[in-house]
């Protein structure tokens, strides 16, 4: 609470000099997380603003000054709504609807409470919606149409060329969801298993899978039990899992040790969550990301 006070306090500074940083062109439209900013990407054929910075973790941003005046300055302003973003609620009241458009993308799909699955390493914490809503493509689909809808009421002049490249985007949305589900009806086992955080039961509930990790999704710990990592590597060695996944900005230190356990292969899966420094910088965005965790998900699943 006391960064939000002080950030808010900078960002009624900022008209009379600032607080030391040059303020960039305000942003039409202004994401808070990559996946959703992609999306607007794709629907507008230009970059708007990203708030949380590549290379970063999420759950546990804090907007800037600058991030702040960008959210008051921008014509759409687009959020998940899960618990890492809470500091929304309060940002808001100083928006005027007049300005500025919100979307908070939670409200088009159906949430999914964080689950407790066997073996994980749980620390004690409020029960709350998974936020990792994107990792299904079927529900990236959901956030693109509800992004397209608001970009045509708050920028009508756009509206035509939104609707033209949202049915191309939507259909290579199918694209990738057809060819899971022609991955995961042809693999050999329906069990992942993650070394790290799981961030990707939406995905998992959408075809079927069933799921082992040593942590939630949205837990901040990096450090599980020895009885966590003891179960999952009986696991590995009794189901002769091929694949131990990571998330991306893992260390990948619970999963090296499963691995060297049981010589099973490590492999990174995508939760497309945010991008690191490399991958934005090559212009990596959803699609691609999500067509390579095809990859490893059919070696996972053979």
């Amino acid at each position: 609470m006391r960064r939000l006070i002080a950030v808010l306090l900078c960002g009624l500074l900022l008209p009379l000099g600032g607080c030391g940083r040059a303020e960039p062109e305000p942003a039409e439209v202004v994401s808070t997380v990559f996946p959703v900013y992609d999306f607007a990407r794709e629907l507008t054929g230009k970059a708007g603003r990203l708030l949380v910075p590549p290379g970063s973790e999420i759950h546990s941003y804090d907007p800037t000054p600058s991030d702040i005046m960008a959210i008051q300055n921008c014509r759409l302003f687009l959020y998940v709504g899960g618990e890492s973003e809470a500091w929304v609620d309060r940002v808001l009241e100083g928006i005027d609807p007049e300005k500025t458009s919100v979307v908070r993308l939670m409200d088009f799909v159906t949430p999914l409470t964080e689950e407790i699955t066997e073996g994980m390493t749980v620390f004690e914490r409020e029960e709350a919606p998974d936020e990792h809503i994107w990792t299904s493509p079927v529900n990236a689909g959901k956030m693109t149409a509800a992004i397209a809808d608001a970009l045509c009421t708050a920028l009508p002049q756009t509206a035509d060329a939104v609707r033209e490249r949202e049915t191309a985007y939507l259909s290579k949305l199918n694209e990738l969801d057809q060819a899971i589900r022609q991955t995961v009806e042809s693999g050999k086992r329906r069990l992942l298993v993650f070394g790290d955080r799981f961030p990707i039961r939406y995905f998992t509930e959408e075809y079927g899978l069933s799921y082992r990790a040593a942590f939630p999704g949205c837990t901040a710990e990096s450090e599980p039990s020895a009885r966590t990592v003891a179960y999952l590597i009986d696991l590995v060695r009794a189901e002769d899992i091929p694949v131990v996944l990571i998330p991306e900005l893992s260390a990948g230190r619970v999963a090296d040790a499963i691995c060297d356990s049981t010589g099973a292969a490590k492999r990174r899966f995508h939760s497309v969550a945010n991008v690191s420094l490399d991958e934005w910088e090559a212009g990596e965005s959803y699609l691609s990301l999500m067509s390579e965790n095809l990859s490893v998900l059919k070696e996972a699943l053979s």
